[in-house]
């Protein structure tokens, strides 16, 4: 039998991005079963959260981000448009958010569907990727999708119809990854234990192998 691993994951979170592709290659290649849980980002749970934050952090995220990027050898930039409308000299973030809700309902959508892991992974590399400008416009998302093995439309009219049911797992996801311990992303939880962050991969799959993960027959 697979061992299970939550994994909550944000849109917005670059670090979330960093990580997809490690957990991409460990699901296909150990016998793991990835279940990705999306959780909205801080900025719009809380929304002051950037009005107490220390202002070196945004600058280092950049730079880290850019580095572990470089390092990895992934494809990267900040998106365009970003998936939280945010003004950055003012830190403020207005209730009008036409991308980020949209993309984390269709992560529920996928994950109901059983291609969470996927929908995520091709999803992100448009987003961070750093070589569409406009990654909202023309086909991308719908390819993006058709890549994962599903149909956007179909994703689409199905959370038109009771988008409340989506925000309610939405919610549901949060208050899980608190409870395993944590309020960031990524975080990995397995049997109940978090592993916070893209650089906290290589401990998950020790945690794992000490629980018997086997190669994937």
């Amino acid at each position: 039998m697979s061992l299970k691993v939550d994994v909550f994951w944000s849109f917005r979170s670059p670090y979330s991005y960093l990580a997809t592709g490690r957990l991409v290659r460990l699901a296909r290649d150990r016998a793991v079963e990835i279940r990705v849980r999306p959780v909205l980002p801080i900025a719009i749970r809380t929304p002051e959260f950037f009005n107490q934050v220390n202002p070196l952090w945004p600058p280092y995220l950049l730079r880290d981000t850019a580095r572990i990027a470089e390092h990895e050898g992934i494809p990267y930039g900040w998106p365009r448009p970003d998936p939280v409308v945010q003004d950055f000299v003012t830190r403020t973030i207005p209730a009008e958010q036409p991308y980020i809700h949209r993309l984390t309902r269709l992560g529920i959508e996928a994950a109901t569907r059983g291609r969470g892991l996927p929908f995520v992974d091709e999803v992100s590399q448009i987003i961070f990727g750093g070589k569409i400008d406009g990654w909202d416009q023309d086909s991308h998302l719908a390819d993006a999708t058709e890549r994962a093995g599903l149909n956007l439309a179909e994703m689409e009219s199905a959370v038109a119809t009771d988008p409340a049911a989506r925000d309610a797992e939405i919610a549901r996801n949060q208050s899980d990854l608190e409870a395993a311990g944590h309020w960031g992303v990524p975080t990995m939880v397995f049997e109940g234990e978090p592993f916070f962050g893209q650089d906290r991969l290589d401990l998950l799959v020790w945690r794992l192998e000490q629980n018997g993960l086997a190669p994937r027959s």
